[in-house]
């Protein structure tokens, strides 16, 4: 099979990745299901075709627009933080080429995702839609709004860094939810943060480790 090898690696990766982090992330291993959803959506198919030899590196990639892919174990690492079941609602904010969406869709009932720049959010929905991943619904909108019609939500991924919280997304977070979202400024330090919400509607706000991420994208 095309890229097995690669595909083989990529999950070595991402172990390697987990046992160095699990000081920082309180996991020493990712729910089996992540893991299978991560083996099963062909990364190579949402990267640009001159960069899909580089799909499966351990690293994030350029995907035009001034946006990028994550890196593999990212991917993993926070769709395992959100703790999802097969009825959880996820919104994603950032689609990019759809890539969590689709290792979203492989865990939940239902994803909504979001992405501000028309190009990537037009070729996503297409990609998707084309791949068969019938339980993903993409729209072109300004993600610090989320989807206030569709809330509230089991969990919600933001995949690029915001200086903090948009108080729409916290609002939209659904009891017993789970959020995870960069914080931080461009090209400066920035915190993978876990916000979770009680069954009573408190809130709690934990920090994971340190990444690099895009800034979100807002407004027009």
């Amino acid at each position: 099979m095309a890229f097995e090898r690669d595909r083989q690696q990529m999950i070595a990766d991402i172990e390697s990745g987990i046992a160095v982090t699990r000081m920082m992330t309180g996991r020493d291993h990712f729910n089996p299901r992540v893991m299978d959803a991560m083996r099963q959506v062909p990364r190579e198919d949402f990267v640009p075709a001159d960069m899909r030899h580089a799909a499966f590196r351990d690293g994030a990639l350029p995907v035009g627009h001034g946006q990028t892919i994550s890196q593999p174990y990212i991917v993993a690492l926070m769709t395992d933080l959100l703790d999802l079941t097969k009825d959880s609602v996820v919104l994603e904010i950032g689609t990019g080429t759809g890539y969590q969406a689709a290792i979203l869709s492989q865990l939940v009932r239902q994803v909504y995702t979001i992405e501000k720049i028309p190009e990537l959010a037009e070729a996503a929905q297409r990609r998707l839609g084309a791949m068969g991943y019938g339980n993903v619904e993409a729209r072109c909108s300004d993600g610090y709004l989320g989807w206030p019609e569709k809330a509230p939500f089991d969990g919600i991924v933001v995949t690029a860094a915001a200086a903090d919280v948009p108080p729409a997304l916290l609002d939209q977070l659904g009891p017993g939810g789970r959020m995870v979202i960069p914080i931080g400024l461009p090209y400066m330090h920035q915190e993978l943060i876990l916000i979770t919400r009680d069954r009573q509607g408190e809130t709690e706000r934990s920090s994971i480790l340190g990444v690099a991420f895009v800034p979100l994208v807002k407004g027009a």
